[in-house]
């Protein structure tokens, strides 16, 4: 079983185990974050700690019942009611509907824990996984991304209301 938490201080072991198993399978679909990333880890896991308080991100983790970290769902630049999602899914459960299954409850969490209206994610035209798990989720295309957005790649962006549910498109009675 697996649970979605907010990330702490505790997770960084984890999160930088996960990182590192599945660099260069993120690496086939997304850019490389660079040895720089690995090498100050514990700086940049401070560092969004002290940005998540600001109220500005708010970063989650999927971890597992032994404490290891299957997946990193994010939302960033928060302002206005919206903000961007972010996510990635270790190797081992990518095409399980893992990462549908969690961005569908983190839409339900940035409504209701972080009073959000709207999400954004952008893709490459690469990512066929990622654009149909937003699809899933309850996301439609929006745009062109800037290709500076994806390191370079074509891609589109993709919105989401949270007033509407996701299978339906209907106003969520809730």
């Amino acid at each position: 079983m697996s649970e979605l938490k907010q990330l702490d201080a505790g997770h960084a072991p984890a999160v930088l185990a996960f990182e590192l198993a599945n660099r260069a399978y993120f690496a086939t679909s997304i850019s490389d974050r660079g040895d720089a990333f690995y090498d100050r880890f514990t700086e940049r896991h401070s560092a969004m700690l002290a940005e998540q308080e600001t109220g500005s991100c708010a970063f989650y983790v999927l971890v597992t019942e032994d404490g290891s970290v299957l997946g990193r769902f994010n939302l960033y630049d928060v302002k206005d009611g919206t903000a961007n999602l972010g996510y990635r899914v270790a190797q081992h459960v990518a095409g399980r509907g893992v990462a549908t299954a969690t961005v569908r409850e983190l839409c339900r969490l940035a409504a209701t824990r972080h009073g959000l209206h709207r999400l954004r994610a952008v893709t490459s035209h690469a990512n066929a996984a990622s654009q149909k798990v937003l699809t899933k989720a309850g996301f439609v295309p929006a745009g062109p991304a800037d290709p500076a957005d994806l390191g370079g790649k074509p891609g589109t962006w993709y919105l989401r209301d949270l007033a509407l549910t996701p299978s339906t498109g209907s106003t969520d009675p809730r």
